[in-house]
């Protein structure tokens, strides 16, 4: 878990585009929903309380680093003049990092997340850190976001980019390295880059995190198709569906599936579609990407990147490494 947000379809721009999207995915084999549309209102709320659940440790085992090692990671990062978070979130982490800072400066900061109201929370907590300079948001996917942050004054002093919450490992590999690739092209030589990452854990450790015994994470991804419902018009039995989650060793990921007990005949009026959901088929809906410290170096080196310094959680399996554009 851990992803770009996605915005309320307060547009009918964004609407169209979620339409579109959902009549492509929802007719491949396997079938699938991208897993940014997990993230409506509710399911951002969701997602808040699955972080914390005691099952799933990634938020608080990141948090738990950054208020440790803070200023070790920012001493080590040496001066910077600018901060940009893609998928800022609530703004937790980043203000835990920034209230850590020991240096005069007051670095610019640029928030990239696609949800309104995760930037409005997170220009609410880095609104009380004092001594920082102007804030700067950008309602975007990564992608767009990354380009925005390119085009500003680049006065204001080296770069600290971060990609947190282990974000990354909701990308296939070849998705993943195409990410990195773009923020070390956002970067000048010698900015720096921190990264998230969850690492390989027992797959019983697993299992609990990603289906957890109260069933908030089957809320979190059943609801979807409940946004699906609401938004484009469709007919999900909601009620005849359950949340699947699935470690593939072989591919080092968690899988997040929604599986119809009964046949369904399914229509999203928005999206142009019908199609027969058969009993026991399920809908991919999210990959959450397990890594070993090695695959982080190598991932990082092999996008531009020189591994500075990594900082490892290792009841948790959890690290932030530094990282520096070369």
């Amino acid at each position: 878990m851990s992803t770009q947000r996605s915005a309320a379809l307060a547009t009918p721009e964004a609407r169209s585009a979620f339409a579109l999207d959902v009549a492509a995915s929802l007719v491949e084999s396997p079938r699938r929903v991208s897993s940014q549309y997990l993230y409506d209102a509710l399911g951002s709320a969701l997602f808040e309380a699955i972080c914390e659940l005691p099952w799933y440790r990634v938020t608080r085992a990141e948090l738990s680093l950054l208020q440790r090692y803070g200023a070790a990671i920012l001493g080590a990062a040496g001066p910077i003049g600018r901060v940009v978070e893609l998928g800022a979130g609530s703004g937790a982490k980043l203000s835990t990092l920034l209230r850590q800072r020991s240096h005069t400066g007051a670095p610019r900061v640029s928030l990239i997340d696609v949800s309104a109201t995760a930037l409005a929370s997170a220009a609410r907590a880095l609104g009380e850190i004092r001594g920082l300079g102007p804030l700067t948001m950008h309602e975007n996917p990564y992608e767009e976001g990354l380009e925005a942050v390119a085009r500003e004054t680049s006065d204001a002093g080296p770069t600290l980019l971060l990609l947190l919450g282990s974000n990354i490992g909701n990308f296939n590999p070849e998705d993943g390295h195409d990410l990195l690739c773009r923020i070390r092209r956002s970067l000048r030589s010698g900015d720096q880059f921190l990264i998230g990452t969850d690492l390989v854990k027992p797959e019983a450790a697993l299992q609990l995190a990603y289906d957890d015994p109260i069933g908030v994470t089957a809320a979190f991804n059943l609801n979807v198709c409940a946004r699906i419902n609401r938004e484009l018009g469709a007919n999900f039995d909601l009620r005849r569906l359950r949340h699947v989650a699935v470690w593939n060793a072989e591919a080092s990921r968690v899988e997040m599936h929604i599986e119809s007990t009964v046949e369904q005949s399914i229509s999203v009026p928005a999206a142009g579609l019908r199609f027969t959901l058969r009993a026991g088929e399920r809908i991919w809906t999210e990959s959450s990407y397990k890594y070993t410290t090695d695959d982080v170096e190598d991932m990082l080196a092999s996008a531009g990147f020189r591994l500075v310094q990594p900082w490892i959680d290792r009841d948790a399996g959890f690290a932030l490494t530094l990282a520096s554009a070369m």
